[in-house]
């Protein structure tokens, strides 16, 4: 599955390299050289991220599935415990 990014994050990624380049070495990066830069590492290191991210998100999900009987249980034959709480004990 190719990881497309929207085209103002793609322009801002662009900038953001750029700069990087700009500001970190001696060689600065052209417009089109830097989204030449951008489309190689989303196609080559993007997948693996990718697929951190979905792990990441299935590990807290299955964590969160664990817990909703902890969060929407409820006891049952609670009917008579209003009664019995509020009934005097009787001698």
């Amino acid at each position: 599955m190719a990881i497309e990014l929207p085209k103002d994050v793609r322009t801002e990624a662009i900038a953001s390299i750029e700069r990087y380049f700009r500001e970190n070495t001696d060689e600065p990066i052209g417009n089109i050289a830097a989204g030449g830069l951008l489309g190689f590492f989303l196609e080559e290191i993007g997948p693996a991220i990718y697929n951190q991210a979905v792990a990441d998100v299935q590990e807290r999900l299955q964590a969160r599935v664990a817990e909703v009987d902890l969060e929407v249980h409820e006891d049952p034959f609670t009917y008579w415990r209003k009664f019995d709480r509020q009934a005097k004990p009787r001698k």
